[in-house]
Parts: C-alpha cells; sequence; structure tokens
C-alpha cells in the first residue's frame, strides 16, 4: 500500500530545502571552499538525479578545514546568505545551555514545521524551520583501537548532553542501551553543556593535523558513528546532476554509499516511502 502523505507540502519542502543548498554551492564556488553532498542527498543524485522522491530534506558533508572556512565566512558579517537564511550553530540554543545535537545547520526561516509547542519554545523557535545540515568529516585515527576509543567516547560526551535536550525518550531504546542512557544521563547533569561542546569539539579536532588514512563523522548521532570514509574516497570532488544543476559530491561516492546504505540501489519497503520533516509543513 503506497503510503498516504501531502506531495503539494512535500514539494515546497524540496524546493526550500535545494534553494539553501543553491546558495550554499554558490557561496563555496566563489570562496574556493568544498562541500559534498552526502546520506539521502548523495543517494538521491546518484539514483533519482535529484530529491528522493519521498525525501523532503538535504544533507551535506565537509572537512573539517572547508567547514571551518564557511563558518568564518558566514560569520564575517558580509551578508553572503539571502535573508530568509541563517547559519544556527550547536551551541546557540539559550545561549549555549541546551542540546539538540552537535550538527550545525542552516535553516530557510520562511518555514514553519510545528505550532507553538513548549519543545519548539525551548529551542527559542529556531527548529522550528526546514533546514540544511552539515555534517563535518574530521581525521581518525589509523589505529584500529584508539579508533573505537575516539568514537567511544564522542558517544560518551552525547549521552552526557542529553540531560539539556528537551525530553529524551528511553522508549526508543533496548533494555541494556536504556540502562547506558539512564546512566549516561544522570552523569551529565554534573556537566555544564558548554563544557561538552568544548569536548566534544577538541576531541574532533584532535587528529586534525595527522595525515590519516581514514575520515568519520565526528558530529553524527551515535548510532551513525561508525560510518567510515577513507580520504581517497572524499579528497578529489566531483560533480552529479541535482534537480537540473550540477552540484558536487565526493568522487567515491559509490564507496560512501556503500558504506552508509549497503545496496543502496535497492529501494526500501514502499510502506517506508514517506517525508519525515514536511508533516504539517508551512512555506511562505
Amino acid at each position: 500500500m503506497t503510503p498516504d502523505y501531502n506531495k503539494e507540502t512535500l514539494k515546497k519542502a524540496q524546493q526550500a530545502s535545494l534553494e539553501i543548498l543553491l546558495a550554499v554551492d554558490r557561496i563555496c564556488r566563489e570562496n574556493g571552499i568544498r562541500y559534498l553532498l552526502d546520506a539521502g542527498t548523495l543517494l538521491g543524485a546518484v539514483r533519482h538525479q535529484g530529491f528522493i522522491p519521498w525525501d523532503d530534506d538535504i544533507d551535506i558533508a565537509m572537512t573539517r578545514k572547508d567547514y571551518e572556512a564557511l563558518k568564518r565566512l558566514l560569520r564575517s558579517g558580509k551578508k553572503l546568505l539571502p535573508e530568509n537564511m541563517e547559519l544556527i550553530l550547536p551551541d546557540e540554543y539559550r545561549n549555549g545551555r541546551a542540546f539538540y545535537d552537535f550538527t550545525p545547520r542552516i535553516i530557510y526561516k520562511n518555514s514553519r514545521r510545528h505550532g507553538d509547542s513548549r519543545e519548539m519554545d525551548y529551542y527559542e523557535g529556531k527548529l522550528n524551520h526546514l533546514w540544511v545540515d552539515i555534517f563535518i568529516l574530521d581525521n581518525i585515527p589509523d589505529s584500529p583501537l584508539l579508533d573505537r576509543w575516539v568514537r567511544f567516547r564522542q558517544k560518551v560526551i552525547y549521552g552526557l548532553s542529553m540531560p539539556k535536550r528537551w525530553r529524551l525518550d528511553l522508549g526508543k531504546y533496548s533494555p541494556s542501551d536504556r540502562l547506558k542512557v539512564s546512566l549516561l544521563k544522570a552523569a551529565g547533569r554534573f556537566f555544564p553543556m558548554r563544557k561538552l561542546f568544548s569536548m566534544q569539539e577538541r576531541l574532533s579536532r584532535k587528529y586534525e593535523k595527522r595525515h590519516t588514512k581514514n575520515l568519520y563523522y565526528s558530529n553524527y548521532q551515535p548510532d551513525f558513528l561508525q560510518d567510515t570514509v577513507k580520504r581517497e574516497w572524499s579528497e578529489e570532488v566531483t560533480e552529479l546532476p541535482f534537480e537540473g544543476h550540477m552540484l558536487m559530491a565526493p568522487a567515491g561516492y559509490d564507496q560512501v554509499l556503500r558504506e552508509i546504505y549497503g545496496d543502496y540501489m535497492q529501494l526500501p519497503p514502499e510502506e517506508s516511502r514517506v517525508p519525515s520533516h514536511s508533516d504539517g509543513l508551512e512555506v511562505f
């Protein structure tokens, strides 16, 4: 059975997300910065030459060097983004005292994803928009033992940050994971959120000056932290068609997609082909 969703709303979400992506593409090209289509957006470019038909958001990845260059530009005071877009950093909710995740994002201000709620108020309305996520590729040690240690510490920092979220749904975890998350949440009450943001960035950049074989998505959620990108997959950038535009993508896109999805050309079951973010969306 084909899932029921509002296709007109989905189209508006895709168009607004594409506007953000094209703005990022323009700024990056004008300033010699590279970005990479990532996750479902990269999959859409390869499999559909645009959005996955039921997808309603866009993800990009950047190496640490390129991300820092883009952040400096967007925070330089120059009006590089259109007025209806804004870069939001993960430590900017409630003056750095609240936690949602460790992902920078560019929001589309002329949109509204939810009605008024205490959760949206908690995040000062900054999350009540469409956005493009920016995932950061950082160096990971070549030693398998150190590799596992770094990822384990990232997961611990994420867990310690959970008390600063609006709400933690323990019901989605297995019994063993529920206990771990509960213990980390309890311990996290003793850590100021700004300290945790600092810890996460220092750990992510710890091997910044080393030439390691592999990169990892240092600001992914814990259940995706295992994804690894070999340096040669992403050092060279190619261009892929996406909704009539040629956009930057890793030259090793096949290897990247296999790492994330396995057999990525296989479509998911029909009941899974539903948008994730456009239910109740308004774009104006």
